[in-house]
Order: structure tokens, then C-alpha cells, then sequence
């Protein structure tokens, strides 16, 4: 082996140990799902995570719960904004979420699409519905993907699943696929 190659070959599993070090960090987060280069979902991270998710090349965090809810990060906006990243806040009442929540959402995505962002809320129960949609209504992943996306982390309820049949609906796509079983529903579509 030459010099040369064995410096690249260094520099290759330095490389691989970094990303290692980094992907941790990550997964310690309450239900963190990496979806794409650019899309991530999870619960709460702590101030630590934050710094992890900054140095992993995240860019933005959207929020979506209430900042006084219990286990919230207090100044969590700052925190984020002095690590460099940009923070969204778009509070959605677990009861009772809205297309506008998700509409207001979407449009906070579609203004730097390609920017790498984690979307949390406290248990990833909002995050991941959310998440569910947007790729589905604005990056073409086949609902069945998706779906089973989500099913990992939770399977929506009654007042979830009907927040999401209605913003496909209005988006003139069905909820229903191959593989895709919704709860409640007696057999595949």
C-alpha cells in the first residue's frame, strides 16, 4: 500500500467514524426518523441534541407543539437561532389540528425546500403526522411508504386521521394503498 492510498484510506474511516459519532447523538433523540437528506422527524430534543442536530448539518427546526408544554425547552428559539439555524414555531393544539396548521407548515417547508430540517414536537406524534403529508402532497413519496413512515412511530387517532383524510382529500389524493391500513378500516384498500 502506497503512502497516498494509506492516507485515504484514513481519511475514509475518519470520515466514517464522524458520521458515526454524529448518527449517535441523533438516534438518542425521542423517536428520530431521518426521512430523506434534507427531512427528519422526532419528540423533544434536549439543549445537547440541539448542538448534534447543528453539527449533523441541520439547518432549520420546526416546532410544532406548545412552548409550555411539559418537557418543552425553555428559550428553545433562542437556543436554536444562536446555533446558526433557522426555528419555525407553529403551535398545533394535539385536540384539535387544522389544515391551516399544516398549510402554514407546508408553506414554512416549500420557502427553502432543500434545507435540512428537523420537524419535533414532544413524542413525534404531530411531527411525524405532519411530516406524513408533506412528503406525500409535495415530494411525491407513495403513500404506502409513508405510511408504514409513520406507523413506526404511532398510528394516528380518530381526530388525526380525520385531519389527514381531509387534507388529502383536498389535495384530490386517497389515503388508500396496497399496504396502507388505517385503524378502523376492515381491510386494505
Amino acid at each position: 500500500m502506497t503512502a497516498r492510498s494509506a492516507r485515504l484510506l484514513l481519511a475514509f474511516v475518519g470520515c466514517l467514524s464522524v458520521q458515526a459519532l454524529l448518527a449517535a447523538p441523533l438516534d438518542d433523540i425521542v423517536n428520530y426518523r431521518e426521512y430523506s437528506a434534507t427531512l427528519s422527524s422526532s419528540g423533544q430534543p434536549n439543549a445537547d441534541q440541539l448542538e448534534y442536530l447543528r453539527d449533523a448539518g441541520f439547518e432549520r427546526v420546526v416546532f410544532l407543539a406548545f412552548s409550555d408544554h411539559e418537557g418543552s425547552i425553555p428559550n428553545e428559539d433562542r437556543i436554536v437561532k444562536d446555533l446558526g439555524m433557522h426555528y419555525v414555531h407553529i403551535p398545533v393544539d394535539w385536540d384539535a389540528p387544522s389544515k391551516s396548521d399544516f398549510y402554514a407548515f407546508a408553506g414554512a417547508m416549500q420557502r427553502e425546500p432543500d434545507k435540512k430540517t428537523l420537524v419535533h414536537c414532544q413524542v413525534n406524534f404531530r411531527a411525524s403526522a405532519f411530516s406524513f403529508l408533506y412528503r406525500v402532497l409535495f415530494e411525491g413519496v407513495p403513500m404506502g411508504q409513508a405510511k408504514d413512515d409513520m406507523d413506526a412511530v404511532w398510528v394516528p387517532n380518530d381526530t388525526w386521521r380525520s385531519l389527514i383524510f381531509d387534507t388529502l382529500e383536498e389535495n384530490d389524493v386517497s389515503p388508500h394503498c396496497d399496504t396502507c391500513l388505517w385503524e378502523g378500516d376492515q381491510a386494505r384498500q
